[in-house]
């Protein structure tokens, strides 16, 4: 028997023994102020082991497990292994028709991913990269180092070497002499198959060199125009010329024992490809090392450990409180594993969260991913549950969960960003929307996607229509505040002139009632002034009935004297003498009444002149 990590017994037993070593030696603290006879006379028996007796089971119990984690294990002999790898030499097209867009971005930077593809999902073999158009160039030779074939292939700044034509036989031939070998040859084309349509030349010396030819085909059977550096198109005859993908180089791979399969913007022609190189290539050897068998034994120690320990706290007394050693104690926190994230029967709750999933109960296994997710506390358990809660349409937990999920692959951390932008968009507001195209493009920068690149042209459009429509909200709610304003200030407006009309009006009937009155004034002043001139006519008229009267009797007295007169005429002359003379008084009276009586007119001289009218006259 030995050890597959003796260091732990090197390292932890000493220390072991040192602690228990100190704990099964002290005394009690009753011990130092009683004699042993008196303590035994008062101990009470009890069928319970003795504190030093669960020190010794609980010190075995640490050593079978420092002995269960050095890897106790018996040699079973020896077993060769085997390194194989293949010789896969990719080519890549690099003439100027690689520059079409009919796949995006366009054909050569797509040939470019899936050549870097291939390079993750083969890491045991050789792989070499050759760039061809006209002529040929040798990124890197064969090499294990998939990094270092990477880096070149990442900085081969292809857009500056493009060149016209597409020549298969001197690619063939670079191949032939970089891969210096009696066994076959193996090339990965990548390229849209040019514009020749026989290919039996270059299939003849494929065939003489044992070479054979894996191809993808880039591009598009409906195909697109070559836009050149400075936008404009390729012409032939004054028209736009369209380079198509040439499906007839797939005899080339064919006749030559190999798999022509068309390219998509998705790695599935990659790995079917990949599929079809391991079934046809031949591997090699290309190291041989013994590696030594073991049958491990560490479980019985820690089946024996767990027992001690079994009957270690089985034989504790119940009417006292005990305490485990705190040296047992570090060694269980020292020694657990720490890798151990999920229980024992997780995959039951797997299952059945699987299960519910598979038969679209969404719920149920959103609750069941969720709950392994939070005691695995993994990438993937998160990543399930997030797509769970995202089925059921509870966008909020799945982004939270999909936040929380991390990988160290590139591949699931893009698809992870993927259903995070994908999440965001189902949320549908604007700042959702940002965050969507935000985790759209950390997607793409990790790995390049059709559909991805989709969603996120998608997502900037509805973004662009929800700024619009936002913006357009804006402006008519301003428009409609405008409008609410104008109409407020309008009604304001006739309110003031309805007040100022009410007024006027008010003003109006309180000078009518002040005219109103004036006249009744003036009419009552004229009717008093009437009543007193008709009180003066009234005096009057019997003031000249006296002076009627006065002139009657006058006239009969002037009769009576002129008969006096007849009879005297001395009297007659003395009485007219007195008709003629009239006192002073008497004739101002006379001059009064008849000024009141006096009455004045006026005459028109001449007659009124025409005045003719004129219809073309100044208004002024």
């Amino acid at each position: 028997m030995s050890f597959l990590h003796p260091e732990f017994l090197y390292y932890m037993l000493p220390p072991l023994f040192i602690l228990f070593g100190l704990l099964l030696t002290q005394k009690d603290a009753e011990a130092t102020f009683f004699s042993p006879e008196v303590m035994d006379r008062l101990r009470v028996s009890v069928d319970t082991l003795s504190l030093k007796a669960r020190n010794v089971l609980f010190m075995l119990i640490g050593f079978l497990i420092i002995i269960a984690l050095a890897g106790p294990v018996i040699k079973d002999g020896k077993i060769d292994v085997k390194a194989k790898s293949a010789d896969i030499m990719i080519a890549l097209d690099i003439s100027d028709s690689m520059l079409a867009t009919d796949v995006y971005p366009n054909r050569l930077r797509l040939a470019k991913e899936k050549a870097l593809e291939f390079l993750k999902m083969a890491p045991t073999d050789r792989i070499g990269v050759i760039a061809f158009a006209k002529n040929s160039y040798l990124v890197s030779p064969l090499s294990f180092d998939h990094q270092a074939v990477a880096f070149l292939l990442k900085n081969l700044d292809a857009n500056s070497i493009t060149e016209q034509g597409t020549n298969l036989m001197a690619m063939l031939q670079v191949v032939d002499r970089s891969i210096k070998s009696k066994t076959r040859r193996y090339i990965l084309l990548l390229s849209d198959g040019g514009d020749d349509k026989d290919f039996s030349k270059e299939i003849a010396y494929a065939k003489a060199h044992n070479i054979t030819l894996f191809i993808i085909g880039i591009g598009t059977k409906q195909g697109a125009p070559i836009k050149m550096d400075n936008g404009d198109f390729i012409k032939q005859n004054g028209k736009i010329i369209l380079t198509k993908r040439n499906d007839a180089i797939a005899q080339l791979a064919t006749k030559t024992g190999g798999v022509y399969i068309e390219g998509v913007n998705a790695n599935s022609d990659v790995k079917a490809m990949l599929h079809e190189i391991e079934t046809k290539v031949k591997k090699k050897t290309m190291k041989s090392e013994a590696i030594e068998k073991y049958i491990p034994l560490f479980y019985y120690p820690v089946g024996l450990a767990l027992m001690l320990l079994l009957f270690a706290t089985s034989s504790m007394s119940k009417r006292e409180k005990v305490e485990v050693p705190s040296a047992f104690l570090l060694a269980l926190i020292l020694f657990q594993t720490p890798t151990l994230k999920a229980g024992v029967l997780d995959f039951v709750d797997l299952k059945d969260a699987k299960t519910a999933y598979q038969k679209h109960n969404y719920e149920k296994a959103a609750h069941y991913f969720d709950d392994y997710a939070k005691k695995a506390k993994s990438g993937e358990a998160y990543y399930n549950a997030g797509n769970a809660f995202y089925k059921n349409k509870e966008y909020k937990k799945a982004l939270r969960n999909y936040e929380k999920a991390r990988f160290d692959n590139r591949s699931d951390r893009a698809k992870n960003y993927a259903n995070m932008g994908n999440a965001y968009a189902k949320l549908g507001d604007e700042k959702s929307l940002k965050s969507a195209v935000e985790a759209y493009e950390d997607s793409l920068k990790l790995k390049e996607d059709k559909a991805v690149r989709e969603n996120l042209e998608a997502v900037k459009k509805a973004l662009q229509k929800r700024k619009k429509q936002n913006k357009q909200n804006k402006q008519n709610k301003q428009n409609k505040q405008n409008k609410q304003n104008k109409q407020n200030k309008q009604n304001k407006q006739n309110k003031q002139n309805k007040q100022n009309k009410q007024n006027q009006q008010n003003q109006q009937n309180q000078q009518n009632q002040q005219n109103q009155r004036n006249q009744q004034n003036q009419q009552k002043k004229q009717n008093q002034q009437n009543q007193q001139q008709k009180q003066e006519n009234t005096k009057q008229q019997d003031q000249n009935k006296k002076k009627k009267d006065k002139k009657q009797q006058q006239k009969q007295q002037n009769k009576k004297e002129k008969n006096k007169k007849e009879k005297n005429a001395h009297t007659g002359e003395k009485i007219k003498s007195m008709k003629d003379k009239m006192s002073d008084a008497e004739e101002k009276k006379w001059l009064k009444a008849l000024n009141m009586h006096q009455t004045s007119y006026l005459y028109k001289l001449n007659k009124q002149t025409p005045i003719k009218e004129d219809n073309n006259e100044k208004p002024w």
